[in-house]
């Protein structure tokens, strides 16, 4: 062994790093000089052979070249990675003048707006949600609505029958016999919001499926007055506090007396146009007192308690406020359509 060899062996080193263009090359030298293969651990390894002056002098000499390659290398290597870095921002570059990607913001389909509205008026008078199944049995949408098996009145709900015994409800009304039988006593009072369907051919009036708001309230000493005073003060938190409802007599079932509600007409005033057919109103709803025999079936005494109860469509109301002319428009996903009502939402 001779240090002639190891100063030649270390100038080698030093050429390849100096040599080496970038990091994969300075990790093949550094392979090359300092791996457990290479020549400067062969020489490290006969040092057992000598003597031990000369091993304490060859030691001395080897771990100098040692160390002087690694430094090299390690100065070498951070070298060449800052240069890289700069080549990869160099590459990588976002030009920050260029302008973003303006997202989209899209709109909600206005019947779920004013389903929405319809709730938070309903809730501020002191009503409570209520909620029942799609899927409901004859007795709840038919029997226990005062609707028996021979009703005639059932022609008029024609609907989807899932067996001899259950369907698609007509109406949510069997969520109000529902939340009667429950509470087995009042005070009640209620909204019920859903889906209902009835066997329909579908224009720009009619649809197999619409959805309406019903409510129910159920207490001692309650009168058409609670019931007209209600309806009021939706109409106007509804559709503004110009707007004032008439009551015409009409018939359903499960509600004695039963009246249609109308609003005057926004276009007209109530002073009569081709919108309203000049009578200056437009009809809006359904509503009456609970029908006895309908306190009964739900275990109530008709001598005791009396209640009232309404259903308006969800549709029908945002046609109104928007004057929307197809209520298949709400079903069909055409984006067109939502767009319009950005500002509602």
């Amino acid at each position: 062994m001779e240090k002639e060899t190891l100063l030649l062996l270390q100038n080698a080193a030093l050429k390849q790093i100096e040599e080496a263009d970038n990091s994969e090359a300075l990790n093949n030298v550094r392979n090359t000089f300092l791996s457990k293969k290479s020549e400067l651990s062969s020489l490290m390894s006969q040092l057992g052979t000598l003597s031990s002056e000369q091993r304490k002098e060859y030691g001395q000499v080897i771990n100098g070249v040692r160390v002087t390659i690694t430094n090299a290398i390690e100065q070498k290597m951070a070298l060449l990675k800052a240069k890289e870095l700069e080549a990869k921002l160099a590459r990588e570059t976002i030009d920050i003048t260029l302008p973003g990607k303006e997202g989209s913001v899209g709109a909600r389909n206005p019947f779920y707006v004013i389903e929405e509205e319809m709730i938070e008026i309903f809730l501020g008078m002191g009503f409570e949600i209520a909620d029942g199944p799609e899927v409901e049995s004859d007795h709840y949408n038919f029997e226990l609505m005062n609707i028996p098996k021979d009703h005639p009145s059932r022609d008029m709900q024609d609907t989807f029958y899932i067996d001899d015994n259950n369907l698609l409800r007509t109406h949510t009304s069997p969520v109000q016999a529902r939340v009667m039988q429950a509470k087995k006593e009042g005070p009640i009072r209620v909204i019920c919001p859903g889906k209902t369907y009835r066997r329909d051919d579908d224009d720009a009036t009619h649809s197999h499926q619409f959805a309406q708001i019903e409510g129910l309230v159920v207490d001692k000493d309650i009168n058409i007055g609670h019931l007209k005073a209600t309806l009021e003060l939706f109409v106007k938190k509804m559709f503004g506090e110009k707007r004032e409802i008439r009551l015409r007599s009409s018939y359903f079932p499960f509600t004695e007396p039963s009246v249609e509600v109308d609003i005057t007409c926004a276009n007209c005033g109530g002073k009569g146009c081709s919108m309203c057919k000049g009578t200056g109103y437009i009809e809006i709803l359904g509503a009456g007192m609970v029908h006895p025999n309908v306190l009964k079936m739900s275990g109530y005494d008709p001598e005791v308690y009396s209640g009232f109860a309404f259903g308006v469509g969800i549709e029908r109301v945002a046609i109104l406020r928007y004057g929307i002319d197809d209520i298949r428009k709400f079903y069909q996903n055409d984006v067109r359509f939502i767009r319009q009502f950005k500002k509602a939402s």
